[in-house]
């Protein structure tokens, strides 16, 4: 698929830190992502979406804990599942109606994603995800005894549940999407991470777990053969010395040289780690770049004029 890009929508794409998280915002923020990604589609370009859930599953954990006396709580799989349907459909629907007033009338469609992790992972041994609201001291120790979480303190903030972060190895359905991009649609899948599975018996069974969202659409990448691998976060470039008075951004560096940083441990992992490290298991596996920019700046990254690109060899293009 020589013309695809696979492009990775943060949650601060669609629910930026500091906002009170109406609908209202989000389908104003959306709107303005959306519209870069129409020109791309415009320009030709196959797209498959996917994006994160952050802020938005954590809220949907809060309702949980808000109502549990009188509704039963979900398990953290299944909120994962109702956070790829509701920010699929907003997605979907904004897109499509971009692409309509542009006069195109692509398909747009949100598939719910499982992806499939190893049940003998080590993360899930050594849970590190916060995950839902925060808690006061006697709330975590009954909640670590009648449920079995892990609880630790968070930044003088309270308490706060962690669970594991596996690593993604298996897009159930990769067919799935595979056979709806040869037909032209715009897919949107794998949010959130995907919803994560272990395979056990004969079955797929949802586990208590949050998949990194880059990691997954990295695979996903792969998986495609996609030609670009976008993520859209909310730094601007690619810093080294992150936060130092030497910062200073990477408008363009190749796999060899992001691999020599990464090493040196300038991309730490909470940050732009796994943002990284998704762009190398991409380049790596045939891919032949990745870009990394902020909401507002796809198109201008697109043509090498803000953001990083991170190319697979000197000579490889965009």
């Amino acid at each position: 698929m020589d013309r695809l890009d696979v492009i990775a929508l943060g949650g601060n794409a669609i629910l930026p830190a500091g906002k009170a998280g109406t609908i209202t915002e989000q389908v104003a923020i959306t709107q303005t992502v959306m519209t870069e990604i129409a020109g791309l589609v415009s320009s030709g370009r196959q797209v498959v979406l996917t994006h994160g859930n952050g802020p938005i599953v954590g809220n949907i954990v809060i309702r949980n804990e808000a109502m549990k006396a009188t509704i039963p709580p979900m398990p953290l799989d299944v909120c994962g599942a109702d956070s790829q349907g509701g920010i699929g459909y907003m997605i979907q629907q904004t897109l499509r109606n971009v692409l309509r007033e542009k006069g195109r009338d692509n398909e747009v469609v949100s598939l719910i994603t499982q992806v499939r992790v190893d049940e003998s992972d080590p993360a899930f041994k050594n849970p590190v995800k916060p995950i839902g609201p925060f808690y006061s001291k006697d709330e975590a120790s009954r909640l670590t005894r009648e449920r079995g979480w892990k609880i630790v303190a968070d930044a003088r903030r309270g308490y706060r549940r962690v669970v594991p972060s596996p690593y993604p190895i298996e897009i159930v359905e990769i067919e799935v999407v595979k056979n709806l991009v040869r037909h032209g649609t715009v897919v949107i899948t794998v949010g959130g991470g995907g919803i994560p599975v272990v395979f056990k018996d004969g079955r797929y069974e949802g586990v208590e777990a949050v998949i990194d969202k880059d990691l997954a659409s990295s695979l996903l990448a792969r998986k495609l053969g996609a030609e670009r691998l976008i993520i859209i976060t909310n730094i601007d470039a690619v810093y080294v010395d992150f936060g130092k008075p030497a910062a200073r951004a990477l408008p363009a560096v190749t796999l060899d040289e992001v691999k020599t940083l990464f090493r040196q441990g300038q991309f730490p992992p909470g940050s732009m780690g796994s943002k990284v490290q998704a762009a190398i298991e991409f380049l790596e596996s045939g891919g032949r770049s990745v870009l990394i920019a902020q909401p507002g700046d796809l198109l201008d990254a697109v043509e090498g004029r803000k953001g990083t690109t991170i190319r697979r060899t000197p000579t490889d293009g965009t």
